[in-house]
C-alpha cells in the first residue's frame, strides 16, 4: 500500500509543481510496480480501508445502511447485519484493487478470472453485427469486466469524469493500457458511443449512474423512485444493438473473479426493465452492492422533480 500511494503522491505532486507533465507512459510505469503484488495483498489492505471509512464518516455509513436497508434483499436482521459487514468490506476492496486490475500483466491478469459464464452469448452477438450494449452496475468488481471484455473486443465505455482534476491522468492511463476507449458523460462521448455501435462494436454503460436532468425518467429500483438514464434504451432503438448485462464477482481470500454475463430481451426494454435487471444481479451477491451511492438522489433541475415516475412493478 505504501509503495503505491507513494507513487500516485509523487505523480500527482510532479504534476501539480511543475511544468512537466502527468502522462500515461509516466503513471504506467509507477504502477505496474506495485501491481505486482498478489490480489489478496490489496483486498486484505481494502478491508481495513472500508472499515476505516465506515467509522470516520458517519453520513456515509448512514447511507449505506439506509440503502441496503430499503432495498429488503436482507431476509431479516442478522441477513442484514452479514451482508452490511460484507459491504463495508468489499466497498473497500474496490477503493484498492484497482491498481491490481488495470496495470498487472496480461498474464497476470488472466490468472484473476477464474471462472466465466456466458461468453458464448458475447460471441454470438458479436456475429450478428448490430453492436452489443454491455450493461455493468457497481456491483462486485465492474473494473474487471470492462478489462476482459476489452482483451477480447473493441470496446468505449461511458464514464464520469472526476471531480478531482488530478485523478484524471489516472484512470485515462488505466484504460488506455487496457486497450480500453473512454467516452465521457457530455454530447461529445455519447457521440462517441452511438459511432462505436454504428461500427459494429461494444460499450459499457453504468446502468445504475443517475444521468443528469436531461437524460432520465423516473423508474422504480427496489422499490423507491429513482432518476434512471434513458440512454441505454435509446442507443439500443436507434442501433439495433444486442444487450448484455454482466458483473464480476469477487472469490474470497483474493482468489479472484467469477465472471457472468446474461442477455437481456430487448422487445419492450424500458427503464423499468433496466432497474429489474440490476436488481436480479445485485440479488445474486448483494455485499458486494456499491451500497454508498447516492442512486435516490434528485438532479438539480427543478422541472425533473415534476416529472412523473413511470408506473411501479406488479398489480
Amino acid at each position: 500500500m505504501l509503495t503505491h500511494h507513494v507513487a500516485i503522491i509523487y505523480i500527482y505532486f510532479l504534476s501539480e509543481l511543475s511544468d512537466i507533465p502527468v502522462d500515461e507512459f509516466m503513471i504506467t510505469a509507477f504502477l505496474k510496480l506495485p501491481a505486482r503484488l498478489p490480489l489478496s495483498w490489496f483486498h486484505g489492505v481494502g478491508i481495513v480501508v472500508g472499515w476505516l471509512v465506515y467509522w470516520v464518516a458517519p453520513s456515509y455509513a448512514k447511507q449505506v445502511r439506509e440503502n441496503l436497508y430499503a432495498s429488503g434483499v436482507c431476509s431479516n436482521e442478522c441477513d442484514y447485519r452479514a451482508t452490511l459487514a460484507e459491504a463495508v468490506r468489499e466497498t473497500g476492496k474496490m477503493a484498492t484493487e484497482w491498481i491490481k486490475i488495470w496495470f498487472a500483466s496480461p498474464a497476470d491478469f488472466n490468472r484473476m478470472v477464474v471462472e466465466c459464464h456466458g461468453w458464448t452469448l458475447v460471441e454470438e452477438a458479436r456475429r450478428r453485427g448490430k453492436g452489443i450494449i454491455f450493461l455493468l452496475p457497481h456491483l462486485g468488481s465492474f473494473q474487471i469486466a470492462l478489462r476482459y471484455i476489452a482483451a477480447r473486443l473493441p470496446l468505449t465505455a461511458l464514464y464520469r469524469p472526476p471531480r478531482q482534476r488530478w485523478r484524471q491522468p489516472f484512470q485515462m492511463a488505466g484504460s488506455s493500457y487496457a486497450g480500453l476507449s473512454m467516452a465521457s458523460t457530455d454530447f461529445s462521448g455519447v457521440q462517441k458511443i452511438y459511432k462505436a455501435l454504428a461500427r459494429g462494436e461494444a460499450v459499457a454503460l453504468p446502468p445504475d449512474q443517475a444521468p443528469n436532468s436531461r437524460g432520465g425518467v423516473w423508474a422504480d429500483f427496489f422499490g423507491r423512485p429513482a432518476y434512471t438514464m434513458t440512454l441505454p434504451k435509446k442507443l439500443q432503438h436507434a442501433t439495433g444493438a444486442a444487450l448484455i448485462a454482466a458483473y464480476a464477482e469477487r472469490l474470497n481470500g483474493g482468489k479472484g473473479f467469477r465472471l457472468e454475463f446474461q442477455s437481456v430481451e430487448a422487445e419492450n426494454f424500458d427503464e423499468r426493465g433496466l432497474n429489474q435487471i440490476v436488481e436480479d444481479l445485485v440479488r445474486h451477491c448483494p455485499g458486494q452492492y456499491l451500497w454508498s451511492y447516492n442512486r435516490y438522489k434528485v438532479p438539480r433541475k427543478s422541472e425533473v422533480k415534476r416529472r412523473k415516475p413511470l408506473p411501479s412493478y406488479g398489480p
